[in-house]
């Protein structure tokens, strides 16, 4: 024996523990992306299919589209009631969890919102 006394648990360094650099902003981001993630799988999204006769721009989930008609901008959201619209050229913007926004220019077309699916048709 040393004659000194035997050092605290408290005092011992952990070996292997990984350690992290992310700011508090950084970490409340991740936290806010997992929960949105969470969620949009759970209950919050809706079928969207964006076509023309030739070709298919987007089939997915999403949580949010955004669109114009005669009467200006409006988005559809989840749960929305039935809706049909034609729409006036303009950026469709589809929201997604897992790709970010999805932007297609169109010059028109026609969206029908029914039951949490969301079809919009192109080029008729």
């Amino acid at each position: 024996m040393s004659g000194q006394p035997a050092p605290d648990v408290a005092d011992k360094q952990v070996i292997n523990e990984p350690k992290t650099t992310e700011t508090r902003s950084e970490k409340e981001e991740h936290r806010v992306s997992d929960k949105l993630q969470q969620v949009t799988k759970n209950e919050l999204s809706m079928k969207v299919k964006v076509h023309s006769p030739a070709r298919v721009y987007y089939d997915g989930p999403a949580f949010s589209i955004s669109a114009e008609n005669a009467t200006g901008p409006f988005d559809i959201l989840p749960q929305h009631h039935n809706f049909i619209s034609l729409l006036s050229p303009c950026d469709l913007v589809i929201r997604t969890v897992d790709r970010g926004a999805q932007k297609i220019h169109i010059s028109g077309g026609i969206m029908h919102i029914k039951a949490d699916a969301v079809i919009v048709f192109l080029d008729i």
